[in-house]
């Protein structure tokens, strides 16, 4: 048994199809199956069923699937020994972002690490927070920024920053004359929202539910961004809470429709998040200081109430 059989393994696993597999290696397909027929051979069983279509692993094959991921993983990690104890930070690093936060923190602080950091080769992706614990599971993604807490005993989480929420209202609104709102002024009827499966939508039902004893409201309205809420709340169709790094770029115009709350103003965390492993700590670690350093003095804001999106 060696560690390129048990890639080869994760590799069908993954694509349900050999020839798919063995491109993803860099190997031909006869060599990819010899290698893989060896390791079944040498146990005596079989971990693919060959006869579905796709093919589909065995009860025994999803078992040794979640065992070579822990092996594959623990041997990456001599790697990263060797890279501590030289103090090297660099190579390839595969960062999720959720879509909430990729357009305003992304600019923050890439020219900023790429440049302390010239030895890493980040292969960003904007990912939604179920797309992304599925990723890093499966050892695809290194680490992702999402918001937290998540509650999953395979990751773990580092506070990068609270960002606070900031309501977006416009001016034939029934709450565009007060200067400062309260999370008891909201009404879920009246919530532009962002589209399922966004973990910043979540946090605002959970936001309007401390405070309402029900949010079954019809959601007439829903958008894929956060842009968009904007651009319909301007229509009059209804307001919305926007993440405190959006209102940075606001246009001049539309500044006067931002109604900061209350303190303590709802925020959420955001964090950098990996698996229980702690593979390529060092990068990780350096990207949490380098965006730490940064959006803490654009957040000012200290007197905040964290809203959960997996609050119930």
């Amino acid at each position: 048994m060696t560690i390129t059989q048990l890639n080869y393994v994760l590799a069908v696993a993954e694509n349900q199809n050999f020839t798919k597999a063995a491109e993803k290696c860099f190997v031909t397909q006869p060599t990819l199956s010899m290698q893989i027929q060896k390791l079944e051979d040498e146990l005596d069983i079989q971990i693919f069923d060959r006869s579905k279509k796709p093919i589909e692993l065995t009860e025994v094959g999803r078992k040794i699937v979640n065992q070579a991921r822990n092996i594959v993983n623990e041997s990456e990690r001599i790697n990263d020994i060797v890279h501590q104890q030289k103090g090297f930070i660099g190579g390839e690093f595969r960062l999720g972002i959720i879509p909430t936060v990729m357009p305003t923190l992304l600019p923050m602080f890439l020219k900023a690490f790429i440049k302390k950091y010239p030895k890493v080769k980040l292969k960003i992706e904007e990912l939604t927070t179920d797309e992304i614990i599925t990723r890093i599971n499966d050892g695809h993604l290194d680490a992702a920024i999402v918001s937290t807490p998540l509650e999953n005993e395979s990751i773990k989480e580092r506070v990068l920053f609270y960002e606070p929420f900031v309501g977006y209202v416009p001016s034939n609104h029934r709450l565009s004359a007060k200067k400062k709102i309260s999370a008891s002024d909201l009404e879920i009827d009246d919530m532009l929202l962002l589209e399922d499966g966004h973990c910043f939508r979540d946090g605002v039902i959970n936001l309007c539910k401390v405070f309402k004893n029900s949010v079954d409201g019809p959601f007439q309205l829903e958008s894929g961004s956060i842009e968009t809420l904007v651009k319909l709340s301007n229509e009059g169709l209804g307001m919305t809470l926007l993440p405190y790094l959006h209102t940075l770029d606001i246009k001049e115009t539309e500044k006067a429709n931002l109604h900061y709350f209350n303190e303590p103003s709802p925020a959420r965390e955001v964090s950098i998040i990996y698996h229980k492993s702690e593979l390529k700590m060092q990068i990780i670690e350096a990207l949490q200081d380098i965006i730490s350093g940064i959006v803490r003095g654009a957040v000012a804001f200290q007197n905040v109430q964290i809203i959960s999106p997996l609050q119930k």
